[in-house]
């Protein structure tokens, strides 16, 4: 298992065999935000259904990597693209974990965790989330 910031020598491993399928096998090469919608979303159902059905352990980890495939991918055609890469995905999910997590993180990422209910963690999210929306529809993204 790897620690924060630690190695995780298998992500450069997926992110190079993604690039030399894109390169060198017409089915992937092929491939495009659009047409990689419904694999996506059959991913995830069987990652429910695998968690609905009380599997674990490693089917669980080879489902999860299945929709892991897809989030490579996606960024891969991004990165084509010269949109975002893996690495500005990872960005970003981390900077949305911190800001609507105020009671463990300071605005800057800082760990300082505070006492909160299920319930005032849940009001917070959503609160924070809907001023996203609205800041998003207020500068048209």
């Amino acid at each position: 298992m790897s620690t924060p910031g630690g190695p995780l020598p298998h992500v450069p491993a997926l992110k190079q065999v993604i690039a030399d399928l894109r390169e060198h096998c017409p089915w992937t090469s092929q491939l495009t935000h659009q047409s990689l919608t419904d694999y996506l979303i059959e991913e995830s159902q069987e990652v429910k259904e695998e968690i609905d059905a009380g599997v674990v352990g490693d089917p669980l980890r080879k489902e999860l990597g299945d929709i892991l495939l897809q989030v490579v991918l996606h960024a891969a055609i991004a990165e084509e693209r010269g949109e975002f890469d893996l690495d500005a995905v990872a960005e970003a999910i981390c900077a949305k974990l911190i800001r609507r997590n105020p009671h463990v993180f300071d605005p800057d990422g800082t760990l300082n965790p505070t006492p909160a209910t299920i319930e005032e963690v849940d009001a917070a999210w959503n609160r924070i989330k809907a001023e996203e929306k609205a800041e998003a529809e207020q500068f048209g993204g």
